[in-house]
């Protein structure tokens, strides 16, 4: 399993920001095949968006959706400063462990 974090900058409300991002990316990610969990976090000034994905293509292909969702409805609020994608060691909401082989 593989997940994709996306550390942005924002201006504004984040929890506007965030209502956003559940009512208009969220539902997009869940059409999209390989979806697995989607969360959105504030932090030091930033939001952090961590997914989670049955593959590195599948978070390959949310990338460009994220990419794309932002440049059409957050276009001035947010902005990228990093995107990364790599295999879930361990979670316990994901059943993804690291103990007997229990990887997903």
């Amino acid at each position: 399993m593989h997940g994709r974090v996306a550390r942005y900058s924002y201006t504004g409300d984040a929890d506007e920001i965030g209502r956003q991002a559940e009512e208009g990316l969220l539902p997009i990610f869940q059409s999209q095949p390989g979806f697995k969990a989607y969360s959105v976090v504030q932090v030091n000034g930033d939001i952090i968006s961590f997914s989670a994905w049955d593959s590195a293509d599948a978070a390959a292909a949310a990338n460009t959706a994220a990419a794309d969702w932002v440049a059409e409805n957050l276009a001035g609020q947010i902005q990228l400063k990093e995107s990364m994608i790599g295999e879930i060691i361990f979670s316990t909401t994901l059943g993804v462990s690291t103990l007997s082989g229990a990887r997903a």
